[in-house]
C-alpha cells in the first residue's frame, strides 16, 4: 500500500483543463503542482510554455492534450497538436481518441491514428497517454480492441475518460461516469505489463485514489489534487 503524502502526490496529474480557467489561475494550479510535487499537470495546448517556465526545477512534468476534449481533429492536425506542445516543452500528451471511428468499428483508421500520436510523441522525447473516453463507449469489445491497438504500438498508458464525456441518461440528466472499476480491470488485463493505466473522471478522494491503485492503476487524473493530499494527512501519511 502506498503510505506516504510524497507517492501519493507522484500518482497525481493535476488536470487544468476547465475551459473557463483563466490564465491566472492555470498559473495558480501549476504552482500548487509544483509545491506538492505533484506527476504532472495536465494543461491546456495553448498554456504549455506558461506552464513550463513555472514548473522548470520542479520536477513536475508538463502534459498536454491532444485533440480535447472530443478527440474529433484529423490525424495531421493532432500530430501538429502534438508536436507543438512538445516543441514548448511538454512531455507528456494526453490524447483524446477519434470516438466516432471507435463507434464506427474503423479500426484501421485507429490503429493509424494511435501509431501517428505514438510515434509524434516518442520521437520528442515524451510519453503518449490514449484516452478512450469510455463512457461514449459501452460495449467491452470495442476497449478491448483499443486495448489491442495500444498494445500494437506500444504506447505508453491508456487512459479511461477525460472527465468531460458526458452522457444524456434516462431521466434527461448529462453525466459521466469516469474511472469505473471494470473498465480498469479490464484494460489492465488486456494491456500487455508494461503499458500503465491512468484513471481520469470521478477521482476526487483519497479513497477514490487508493482503490484505483487496487485495480492497477498507475496514475490518477484530478482536479482535487490539494484535497487529496490534505486528507492523506489527516489520516496519518507522513
Amino acid at each position: 500500500m502506498t503510505e506516504s503524502i510524497a507517492s501519493i502526490a507522484k500518482l497525481i496529474d493535476h488536470s487544468l483543463l476547465h475551459p473557463t480557467f483563466t490564465d491566472e489561475q492555470l498559473r495558480q494550479g501549476c504552482r500548487l503542482a509544483a509545491k506538492n510535487r505533484v506527476a504532472s499537470v495536465s494543461i491546456k495546448p495553448y498554456a504549455v510554455a506558461m506552464a513550463r517556465e513555472i514548473l522548470e526545477g520542479s520536477g513536475v512534468a508538463v502534459g498536454a492534450v491532444v485533440g480535447f476534449p472530443h478527440g474529433n481533429s484529423r490525424i495531421e492536425i493532432k500530430v501538429r497538436e502534438a508536436e507543438l506542445a512538445c516543441a514548448e516543452g511538454a512531455t507528456e500528451l494526453d490524447a483524446v481518441l477519434n470516438v466516432g471511428k471507435v463507434l464506427s468499428k474503423d479500426w484501421g483508421y485507429l490503429s493509424e491514428e494511435i501509431g501517428a500520436l505514438n510515434q509524434a510523441a516518442v520521437g520528442r522525447g515524451a510519453l503518449l497517454k490514449v484516452i478512450f473516453e469510455n463512457d461514449y463507449l459501452g460495449e467491452d469489445p470495442d476497449k478491448i480492441k483499443l486495448c489491442e491497438l495500444c498494445n500494437l504500438h506500444s504506447v505508453a498508458f491508456v487512459k479511461t475518460s477525460t472527465g468531460y464525456g458526458f452522457v444524456k441518461r434516462e431521466d434527461g440528466a448529462y453525466i459521466y461516469r469516469g474511472a469505473t472499476d471494470h473498465d480498469l480491470r479490464l484494460m489492465r488485463r488486456t494491456c500487455l505489463p508494461h503499458i500503465q493505466v491512468k484513471a481520469a473522471g470521478g477521482i476526487r478522494t483519497l479513497d477514490d485514489v487508493l482503490r484505483v491503485l487496487e485495480l492497477g492503476a498507475t496514475r490518477v487524473g484530478a482536479t482535487a489534487t490539494e484535497a487529496i493530499l490534505a486528507e492523506a494527512k489527516s489520516r496519518g501519511f507522513k
